[in-house]
């Protein structure tokens, strides 16, 4: 996985477990992938997604059932999106409102671009 430079990576291996389950690729109350295995994938130490984890776990995300595994909170969703969207207001949002601003956007245009990026890449929502 490319991680970005601005952001810790353990907070990037959460934001990946969180879209996961967002893309309803692991369902509510399903194992997740273990510490190891996600470490294997994405080529990071264990110790990195061991944080990760409890990152989420902080956040009633996954919850550990010791001796089992990792699993997604029945109510995770909810969680994830008010974690996420907080995220993304603080952070993300002012730079890209500047970028519209200095770069002369209009949001009516910005309004196509969207609806042709979730025709293109989320067919089935």
């Amino acid at each position: 996985m490319n991680f970005r430079q601005n952001q810790p990576i353990y907070l990037q291996i959460a934001e990946y477990v969180c879209e996961q389950i967002l893309l309803k690729k692991w369902k509510l109350g399903d194992k997740v992938m273990s510490i190891r295995d996600i470490a294997v994938v994405m080529e990071v130490n264990p110790n990195t997604v061991q944080r990760a984890y409890d990152f989420l776990q902080q956040r009633n995300i996954i919850t550990n059932k010791r001796g089992v595994g990792y699993f997604t909170e029945e109510d995770a969703m909810e969680r994830i999106l008010t974690f996420r969207k907080e995220q993304f207001m603080d952070n993300e949002l002012p730079v890209f409102f500047r970028n519209l601003y200095l770069l002369d956007i209009d949001v009516k245009e910005l309004k196509n671009q969207y609806d042709q990026f979730v025709k293109d890449n989320f067919k089935n929502k």
